[in-house]
């Protein structure tokens, strides 16, 4: 059976012209059966109200009598996320005026689920705990790799890609064998990732630094990750077991035998480095969309993890000292403490996935279909930015209901998506108006009752 006609599709909006090219585009990798369905679910996400379940989802879209299926379609989705993701990192190289040396971040994230029967969920350390919040929590832990690029309005964005999910040992017994899971670690994860999207970047004739946390600098994934051919930025532990460079052979000495070092005898330690008076240095920094002066001193190192030579950082702050690195020794400083520093957009990545759309909140029990769904999260939110990226700042913060906010803030995410909302329902009211001829007062009370929807 080929793909049904648009017309089949049980979807109350009428989106965009470039938002309905897009949608089809990432769908155009899946089974030419449903396929069509994957628009649907993004509209209806986009238009959910109040708790976010799958439910929710498709009574935004206007699905009724087929609603089943698609939740047969999520489960499927879900073994396909890569292909899904490819395609919007194709759409994302094609569409942005990406510079030549691309930045993708990778960190992990827990998300609250309820019920005992949800495959995949165990008790996991909180890492950024509320008022009242506990240290643990139950759900999912999802390793997630997000492209850091810089707006230039806006400063530094994160548009999440990919995320594997990370299942404990003891886990897996809960986990039907036939369900194809089985066990891999956060790094072995990590790892995956960058193997996925290393090629693609390649293809683009671009290069590729990954950033990643100081739990993330371990051997199994720098060695593993190194072999694609990536630049590899991170924090050291202040502990960091370095050593100098191997000592050349003088001019005129015969080499000895064997392989030439790679690692120096001498031990290095951060702590009597960063305790020296001398050799700092300063620089301009371009760190969270402002420029700073940052106080660092830099230098070369052999590391084990890695293989070889690394560039590392000290980096001065008002109370304490903070030790960085680039597997490419070439790298400056600047280059290194400006990349570490956009590591942090993925945090408002999580912050808007988990706040904004709801993830975490759709009552799935299938690892499978929770792939699915927060994947679904993830794309949305790559897809709200894509389409904000070009538009004016005075259609992202409409901010004529409230006139005491600061017109000239950066929109949020949360405002990108009430605009693309704004723009959605505009389309459908200009339509009706153009089709019917309705009273003034009829259109004004219909505009008002739009602003407040959204």
């Amino acid at each position: 059976m080929g793909e049904p006609r648009m017309s089949n599709i049980k979807c109350c909006w009428t989106c965009p012209e470039d938002w309905d090219q897009w949608s089809r585009w990432l769908a155009a990798g899946l089974h030419a059966r449903n396929r069509w369905r994957l628009p649907v679910l993004l509209m209806g996400i986009l238009f959910a109200r109040g708790r976010r379940t799958v439910t929710t989802w498709l009574r935004a879209a206007g699905v009724s009598p087929d609603f089943q299926d698609y939740y047969y379609f999520l489960g499927p989705l879900g073994r396909k996320t890569k292909i899904v993701a490819a395609r919007l990192l194709v759409l994302l190289l094609r569409t942005l005026p990406l510079p030549d040396r691309l930045l993708a971040v990778i960190d992990d994230t827990p998300t609250k689920r309820y019920g005992p029967m949800v495959e995949g969920a165990d008790i996991h350390r909180n890492p950024t705990p509320g008022p009242a919040d506990q240290k643990y929590l139950y759900g999912h832990i999802w390793v997630t790799l997000s492209l850091a690029v810089r707006h230039p309005r806006f400063g530094s964005l994160a548009l999440p890609l990919l995320a594997m999910l990370y299942v404990r040992r003891k886990t897996m017994a809960a986990i039907p064998k036939w369900r194809g899971w089985t066990f891999a670690t956060k790094l072995v994860l990590a790892a995956r990732l960058v193997e996925w999207i290393a090629p693609i970047v390649k293809k683009a004739g671009k290069t590729l630094w990954i950033v990643v946390d100081g739990g993330y600098t371990k051997a199994p994934f720098l060695r593993r990750v190194l072999r694609t051919g990536v630049t590899v930025v991170g924090r050291l532990r202040k502990d960091a077991a370095l050593r100098d460079l191997p000592r050349k052979p003088r001019r005129g000495q015969r080499p000895g035998r064997g392989r030439p070092p790679k690692y120096g005898k001498n031990r290095i330690s951060l702590a009597k480095r960063a305790a020296h008076l001398y050799g700092w240095e300063t620089a301009e920094c371009t760190v969270y969309g402002r420029t700073v002066t940052k106080v660092y001193k830099t230098f070369l190192a052999t590391y084990r993890p890695v293989g070889g030579a690394i560039r590392v950082v000290i980096v001065l702050e008002d109370h304490d000292w903070f030790p960085f690195f680039s597997t490419d020794p070439n790298a400056t400083a600047v280059e290194i403490i400006e990349a570490f520093a956009d590591r942090a957009t993925i945090e408002q990545d999580f912050h808007d996935v988990k706040e904004v759309w709801g993830t975490g909140q759709q009552q799935v029990r299938n690892i499978w279909t929770n792939m699915a769904v927060y994947h679904l999260n993830l794309w949305i939110h790559t897809l709200v930015e894509l389409w904000s990226w070009n538009r004016p700042h005075g259609e992202l913060c409409d901010r004529r209901l409230s006139p005491w906010d600061d017109a000239t803030r950066r929109p949020s995410h949360a405002d990108r998506r009430k605009a693309l909302q704004r723009n959605i329902m505009q389309r459908e009211l200009s339509t009706l108006a153009a089709t019917k001829r309705l009273p003034r007062k009829i259109l004004r009370l219909a505009k008002r009752l739009m602003a407040l929807a959204v």
